[in-house]
């Protein structure tokens, strides 16, 4: 069976939809001073390693978990309304990309598999 990661495109396209992607979190006026101290290389090379784990990919993500990794925005104030405009950045992206509406709700039902540890909360919230 084939894994998400690799109908996607693999690395090739993982890496240019991390690009695209956080051009549009920056561009975006409620999202972008939550980034303002963040080496966004680093960062991007992260969330790279993330989504190819999470989309079925080679595992070489070693970064925290996801309510650890997010505890200090949610402390800055992110709520639904943020995670809600990043999922969108990324179906956008993978839009452009010329990813089909079945393989980026796939996309998104794994963005929300994480929603409540990034926003700090237990699942029943």
């Amino acid at each position: 069976m084939t894994s998400l990661y690799d109908e996607l495109g693999g690395a090739v396209a993982i890496d240019a939809a991390v690009d695209i992607f956080y051009r549009k979190v920056m561009a975006d006026e409620k999202l972008a001073p939550f980034f303002d101290d963040v080496d966004m290389e680093r960062q991007a090379a992260k969330q790279k390693a993330f989504l190819t784990m999470v989309t079925g990919g080679p595992a070489h993500y070693s970064g925290k978990d996801m309510r650890r990794a997010h505890a200090h925005l949610v402390a800055e104030g992110i709520d639904d309304s943020h995670f809600d405009a990043v999922v969108g950045h990324l179906a956008g992206t993978l839009k452009e990309l010329g990813v089909d509406d079945a393989k980026i709700a796939r996309v998104g039902a794994v963005a929300e598999s994480v929603r409540n540890d990034v926003l700090g909360r237990n699942p029943a919230s």
